[in-house]
């Protein structure tokens, strides 16, 4: 069971470990949602005293942004929602090891080998569904499913954004190539594009269509506040570690270009820690805390209910996904 600092260690202790702040602070560049990096940020410049500026753009943005800086980048941090954008940055060299202090908060399958980076959050794919409509016994049994013609032009997805691609990425991971590809080839001819996770459920949710592949906390989200655009919506989870059933990690990575390494773990190191790992279960973000120990939002399905199929994060290929998404004509 995933979870948070088994080692008993405090937020008070990994701030007294903590550098004193340099006056400039640290650059994130950040691909998570701004609100939680921003309740991150708050909390631990309000602990330790150092200062932390944040430049916001998307998983892949930010990832090729940082391997175009090369060691020029002015960037101390890099957060993504999902796994390849820090497996990208990873093979061009650009991040340095993390402490094996920092990397013992969270559990073996949440880092790679090299120790380069950590998962801090993490997402569930779901198939988002008009319960007016269909019953349990009418959705799909697998995602693959979807590419059959009994689902044409009857669900969507964004297979414009990051979230979407991992999910692909997972796919191909797990389903080799050939199969990923005749399954992009189905999902072009016979699924809704539409532009991010939200509209897709919206959609879902005025009965456009009937089913919608997405991440589980926009219909979290959406219900916690007023639930115009997940009235309609309940959610399915595949499970049986079918690709449908894939959680993404979202990472953080200190970048070797870093002039202020000690300051830049130290907050990748709290994130990671009690005080970041509580502001998932407390916040309103609806992500899983993914360390060892670590309680997520009680309204969530809890991890291991959710029987996700094993894929390594490190071994999500955003290239090949790219190429074989472009060549479907999704992109």
């Amino acid at each position: 069971m995933l979870g948070i600092l088994s080692s008993g260690v405090s937020s008070f202790a990994l701030a007294q470990a903590a550098p004193a702040p340099s006056p400039e602070g640290i650059v994130v560049y950040n691909a998570q949602h701004e609100s939680l990096t921003r309740a991150w940020s708050d909390a631990f410049t309000k602990e330790t005293g150092i200062k932390v500026t944040l430049r916001k753009g998307s998983d892949t943005e930010l990832g090729n942004q940082i391997v175009q800086e090369g060691a020029a980048s002015p960037a101390d941090v890099f957060i993504t929602e999902n796994s390849p954008a820090m497996v990208l940055v990873d093979n061009a060299g650009l991040f340095a090891p993390l402490s094996p202090a920092t990397l013992d908060l969270v559990p073996d399958a949440l880092r790679p080998a090299n120790g380069k980076w950590l998962g801090v959050a993490a997402r569930s794919t779901v198939f988002a569904y008009d319960k007016t409509k269909l019953s349990e016994d009418k959705l799909p049994k697998s995602i693959m499913d979807l590419a059959s013609p009994a689902w044409k032009d009857r669900w969507g997805a964004s297979p414009s954004g990051a979230d979407f691609q991992a999910i692909v990425g997972a796919m191909l991971v797990l389903k080799g190539e050939a199969e990923t590809a005749t399954w992009l080839k189905a999902m072009k001819a016979g699924s809704k594009p539409y532009r991010g996770n939200s509209v897709a459920m919206k959609a879902v949710n005025t009965g456009e269509v009937e089913g919608a592949v997405i991440y589980h906390y926009y219909f979290f989200g959406d219900q916690a506040k007023t639930a115009e655009n997940s009235g309609n919506v309940a959610l399915h989870y595949f499970r049986h570690q079918d690709p449908g059933a894939f959680v993404s990690v979202s990472g953080a990575g200190v970048l070797a270009s870093s002039k202020h390494k000690p300051e830049a773990e130290a907050f990748v190191k709290w994130v990671a820690g009690k005080g970041g790992q509580d502001i998932l279960r407390t916040g309103d973000s609806f992500e899983y805390a993914v360390a060892k120990g670590a309680e997520s939002n009680p309204k969530l399905v809890p991890l291991p209910q959710l029987e996700a199929p094993k894929v390594e994060p490190s071994k999500l290929d955003s290239k090949a996904v790219t190429e074989l998404m472009t060549k479907a004509g999704l992109l």
